[in-house]
């Protein structure tokens, strides 16, 4: 499946959303339901650019937002968790955080989802870190598939000075459900080119167009593979 899965994947990079036409072919024209979870917000701002301060909660649904555009166009149906600045959990009174993650679960629940695809930033106290890392759940083949699929893609881009793996995560937003699910962390606001980076709604956008064309790549080769994606 990875022989193929590269293949694809040099397709989507080069071809853009055409690829989607081999999913949907497969699928037997079955419209796909991607859900993006736009990490954090509301009074949980998560983590801040050391330079610019910008909140990680903004970063994450600015390309949240950039992605439902890049899938939609791609002939998806897309539900974003977060789709405001608000947070999930109504007031923000004790377990709220808790409240807020138990909403996520449910809507990817209810969404039945092809992928699931969480926005996150990284954070670290050594301050050259720095790259895209995609987190996976050690037991779900599909998810691990997925990660690497979109690592490869962000592995690609010009910016990446670091070459990275998917790794292993033990998160709640990969484990409260079976499907497909990532997180990606896509860069560290702790590292200041970086963050010059990630503030950019340029580079918003060409992160929104790598990671759906790795899902696109995981896609056609799954879609080749197995009769379903659950």
């Amino acid at each position: 499946m990875f022989g193929a899965l590269a293949i694809l994947l040099s397709i989507a990079m080069t071809a853009g959303i055409c690829l989607y036409a081999l999913v949907q072919t497969a699928a037997g024209s079955t419209r796909l339901t991607v859900v993006i979870d736009a990490g954090h917000g509301g009074v949980d701002g998560g983590v801040v650019g050391r330079v610019t301060h910008t909140k990680e909660s903004d970063i994450n649904l600015a390309i949240a937002r950039k992605l439902q555009a890049q899938f939609e166009e791609a002939g998806f149906s897309v539900v974003q968790t977060r789709p405001t600045e608000a947070g999930l959990y109504g007031a923000a009174t004790s377990g709220y955080k808790k409240r807020d993650m138990q909403r996520r679960a449910e809507i990817i629940a209810d969404s039945a989802p092809a992928v699931v695809i969480s926005v996150h930033q990284n954070f670290f106290s050594l301050t050259s870190r720095r790259g895209a890392q995609v987190f996976f759940r050690e037991d779900n083949e599909n998810a691990r598939t997925l990660a690497c699929a979109i690592q490869t893609a962000l592995n690609e881009m010009p910016e990446c000075v670091r070459p990275g793996e998917a790794l292993k995560g033990d998160y709640y937003v990969l484990n409260c459900s079976d499907y497909a699910s990532v997180i990606v962390e896509c860069g560290f606001l702790s590292n200041a080119q970086d963050e010059a980076l990630l503030v950019s709604e340029h580079y918003q956008t060409r992160l929104a167009q790598t990671i759906c064309a790795g899902t696109l790549a995981y896609l056609a080769a799954a879609s080749s593979a197995e009769p379903t994606f659950d």
